[in-house]
């Protein structure tokens, strides 16, 4: 590390690679703090383009940059950010090998997406590669994170949905405020660097939920489901 690195990353050591999976809301804040603190190499999966509606709430995202894809625009912001963060863009939706092969590659994971499928076949690919874990949803004035950390043996995503998912919500249907994705995202990033430096034991089997209009957290004990279809016997 030379000088002007050990600067700008004095209270970071230099960090391992990671997927965001959706470059919108939630992965617009967790992409930008994760290449400020000096992460080595993000790897950016989305597949859409970037809408004039979608600047209300996802920020590494410009007026100019309408029209292009997601992950090109969050590519350009990252390297203006920080130029020595390697960037690796994946513009289209990957079948589940695929996925698993990119997921091994990485030493996180960050579920930055908005339905349930996909979310669900993110969090197998991990249990099953053995790579940390960290989700975040937001919805109206409403938010939760949580993170399934193999280390720990601790519950998966799956384990929280135990059932099969039902009708879902999604911000372009229900709206939500566009400082609730800042604050989940930002959350995320905040988790994946506790994770990276081994300090992730505080959401370890719990649940986070977050309150806007009511300004409130609020942890939810998450226990370990020995029968989930995905990291359990069942």
């Amino acid at each position: 590390m030379n000088k002007s690195q050990a600067e700008r990353y004095a209270r970071h050591i230099r960090l391992p690679h990671a997927l965001i999976v959706g470059v919108g809301g939630l992965g617009s804040p967790a992409a930008m703090y994760l290449a400020a603190a000096g992460i080595g190499k993000l790897v950016l999966c989305d597949f859409d383009i970037v809408e004039t509606s979608n600047l209300q709430r996802q920020i590494i995202h410009r007026n100019d940059a309408v029209g292009e894809d997601k992950v090109e625009s969050g590519r350009q912001t990252v390297a203006a950010l920080n130029p020595e963060c390697e960037v690796e863009t994946i513009s289209y939706q990957m079948e589940a090998e695929e996925l698993k092969q990119i997921i091994e590659s990485v030493d996180i994971v960050l579920d930055c997406t908005d339905n349930y499928p996909t979310r669900f076949d993110i969090n197998r690919a991990c249990v099953e590669t053995g790579t940390p874990l960290v989700i975040g949803a937001a919805i109206r004035l409403e938010g939760q994170i949580m993170n399934y950390q193999p280390a720990a043996n601790s519950a998966c995503y799956q384990c929280l949905y135990t059932h099969a998912y039902g009708a879902e919500e999604s911000c372009e249907l229900e709206g939500v405020l566009g400082p609730v994705v800042g604050v989940i995202g930002t959350m995320q990033a905040v988790q994946t660097l506790l994770i990276l430096a081994g300090q992730g034991e505080a959401l370890v089997n719990r649940l986070l939920l977050f309150d806007a209009y009511s300004m409130e957290w609020q942890g939810v004990t998450l226990p370990k489901n020995p029968d989930c279809p995905v990291c359990g016997k069942g």
